[in-house]
């Protein structure tokens, strides 16, 4: 799977082991963060990464940032994107298994580096159930469609 990868300055440590151990499962990981400690504007970043995710340049995203909020909110705003915060297992499975996450956020202050790898794994195993989720997902598209015409 070719995965994108993005962060501010506040995670650059966490995103350089996250693209190692993703690429230890076997991924081709495409870089879009920074890689060094200087400020960054995050919303930058999660935009590039919302785009390469919409047009099909990877297949999924990792977005990491002090906090993971900031930077998938920016992501959010690009048509096509669900990008959801992960703090846990359980939500990174659930966020692909229901509403099909395309881009799993967590922050470098807030979770440990073993449990963001859980996270990631989690998230990369599990896979859209469809059912009765394809139509809530549907919706979530058609509310972007709406809101993108006004």
């Amino acid at each position: 799977m070719k995965i994108g990868i993005g962060n501010d300055h506040a995670a650059v440590e966490m995103k350089m082991q996250i693209k190692e151990f993703m690429e230890g499962l076997g991924h081709e990981v495409v870089n879009y963060g920074v890689d060094t400690p200087e400020s960054c504007d995050y919303p930058e970043i999660g935009e590039r990464v919302g785009n390469a995710v919409a047009s099909g340049e990877v297949d999924c995203a990792v977005l990491i940032c002090g906090t993971g909020v900031g930077i998938s909110i920016a992501a959010n705003k690009v048509n096509g994107v669900r990008a959801a915060v992960c703090s846990d297992t359980t939500t990174a499975h659930l966020v692909k298994e229901h509403n099909n996450a395309n881009i799993i956020a967590f922050g470098a202050r807030i979770v440990g580096i073993e449990t963001a790898k859980d996270i990631v794994k989690t998230y990369l195993e599990a896979e859209f159930m469809g059912g009765r989720h394809e139509r809530r997902v549907a919706m979530i598209s058609d509310i972007e469609k709406k809101n993108s015409s006004k």
